[in-house]
């Protein structure tokens, strides 16, 4: 009797969980809810349509809905001016060009570790839909097992070329999940090993991380750049190269030369201070497109915007909206390639993850945004830090530093000659107070230990740049809750081929699970 009671209430216990699963999984598909589960058990993403022969992802990283309505309202702010008197008296937006996609969808990002996820683990998610650890690239959380992406999928089974380019280090943690398998996204060397080995058709970014490794510093190994033209890349690290390079030009390897590169991290230089005639993301897409499109079976080419990332983390919102614009660029190459094979393409533009929590108001500003004053800021972060690097080298007063800060920022004192005639950019005593408190800390040797208090005002920055980046974000009516990545979705954007699929709401895990239906890979 007692083992047929156990057993009754182990099949109502096995029922309730069950439905439990069923409810808590389901997603609502043509008015009809489904379980995900259920779905996953068979074939989830189901599509009867051409398959497409050219596929675009653009992966913004650290970009999610604030950094990309930020950008429509301050586009639209220099289009427009700050009212439109035609539209109720609201500023009017001068959206992307990607945002004007015809399908939408929302995405979560977490992964095994948090909700608050890395490049590494949510860019897995995206190329071979697993979730992993935090700093895991291509693995399981085990990190013996390697999963297969969408690329090396395409490639082996289509035939596709696949093009990589990003504006950050080729090696870095986005890119890196298109083509390796690594424990840690800092094994930089063997990521860039893994690169050689991938003979994928077209890499192009910044200088490689693993330059500096202990394998080439410490142990002599070659650098991948030479491996890589050892093994039948064309290696091109020149404008003259680059610009030389053609749809005969076999596998190449393109890394932003060097005077292009941000000092101290090998990464392209942010919009706002790039040069005119400096090469853009929008150049190694075009050119991308160029190399890869010299192929009867099609291509694959993934595009990451990764200084959008960098620039939340340090609350940069004018670097994160210029860096924005200029992803959005790279995206419009793409579209004109897409005019012109409407039949044939497909693109997908989303983020990995938010990074900073950057909102789009401020205590202080109440209801009110002033993003017309982040005009004012003529340098980012990193470039103002050089300036930081001379004041210490040369004792400079505050006093002098605030030419500086009127100079690129726009900020002044109200006794300024000019605070009458701008007396919106002039600072109040406490911001001043502000500055004058992280210049002094900024003046401290290198070395200092921040406490948690002076941690949370300045994460790892530079106590004097960031305060300033703060203090105009503010003024603007932005403001950031972190230097981190936060847990918000991300949007999806999709044109073309399959574009129906990307509708509604999912995981970042999906978006690999429609792309394999719309490409029929195994």
């Amino acid at each position: 009797m007692k083992k047929t009671i156990k057993r009754i209430l182990c099949g109502v216990l096995a029922t309730a969980i069950a439905l439990s699963t069923f409810f808590l999984g389901s997603s609502l598909i043509n008015g009809d809810i489904l379980s995900r589960e259920v779905l996953a058990a068979t074939d989830e993403y189901t599509y009867s349509g051409k398959v497409p022969k050219y596929i675009f992802m653009f992966i913004g990283d650290g970009m999610s809905y604030p950094q990309i309505q930020a950008t429509n309202y301050y586009k639209g702010i220099l289009e427009n001016g700050k009212i439109d008197p035609e539209n109720g008296n609201y500023p009017k937006p001068d959206n992307l060009l990607f945002t004007g996609f015809p399908v939408v969808g929302s995405v979560t990002t977490y992964d095994s570790t948090s909700l608050c996820p890395d490049s590494a683990s949510t860019a897995t998610s995206l190329s071979t839909g697993k979730k992993t650890l935090s700093s895991v690239i291509n693995m399981d959380e085990t990190k013996k097992i390697s999963y297969e992406t969408i690329t090396e999928k395409l490639k082996k089974q289509l035939g596709y070329k696949v093009g990589i380019v990003t504006s950050v280090n080729l090696d870095h943690a986005t890119p890196a999940a298109y083509y390796s398998h690594v424990p840690s996204r800092g094994q930089y060397y063997n990521i860039g090993l893994d690169l050689i080995k991938s003979g994928f058709d077209y890499f192009a970014g910044g200088a490689f991380l693993s330059d500096s490794s202990k394998e080439v510093k410490e142990q002599g190994k070659e650098k991948i750049a030479a491996l890589a033209q050892k093994n039948g890349y064309t290696v091109a690290d020149t404008k003259q190269k680059f610009n030389a390079l053609t749809n005969n030009s076999g596998k190449v390897l393109a890394i932003s030369p060097s005077n292009e590169l941000e000092e101290g991290t090998g990464a392209l230089k942010y919009n706002l201070d790039r040069k005119e005639n400096e090469l853009t993301l929008a150049d190694y897409t075009k050119k991308g497109i160029d190399i890869l499109s010299k192929n009867s079976k099609g291509f694959f080419m993934m595009v990451e915007g990764g200084k959008i990332d960098w620039a939340c983390h340090a609350n940069d919102a004018a670097s994160t909206i210029q860096d924005t614009i200029a992803f959005d660029d790279a995206i419009k190459t793409a579209v004109d390639f897409y005019n012109q094979h409407p039949d044939d393409t497909l693109i997908i533009v989303t983020g990995d993850h938010e990074t900073g929590g950057l909102t789009i108001g401020f205590a202080g500003t109440n209801y009110d945004t002033y993003l017309e004053k982040l005009t004012n800021q003529k340098m980012s972060y990193t470039e103002f830090d050089k300036l930081i690097k001379n004041y210490k080298a040369n004792n400079t007063t505050f006093a002098e530093a605030l030419k500086d800060v009127k100079k690129y920022f726009g900020l002044i004192t109200a006794s300024d000659a000019d605070a009458k005639n701008n007396p919106e950019m002039v600072l109040e005593d406490y911001e001043l107070q502000r500055l004058k408190d992280a210049y002094d800390l900024s003046m401290k040797n290198d070395k200092i230990t921040l406490n948690r208090e002076e941690y949370v005002l300045y994460g790892t920055y530079e106590p004097f740049s960031v305060t300033l980046t703060h203090v105009l974000n503010n003024k603007s009516g932005i403001t950031f809750s972190s230097y981190s990545h936060t847990g918000l979705p991300v949007p999806l954007y999709a044109k073309g081929k399959g574009q129906e699929l990307f509708t509604g709401h999912y995981d970042n895990t999906d978006v690999f699970n429609m792309l394999k239906a719309i490409t029929k890979v195994k």
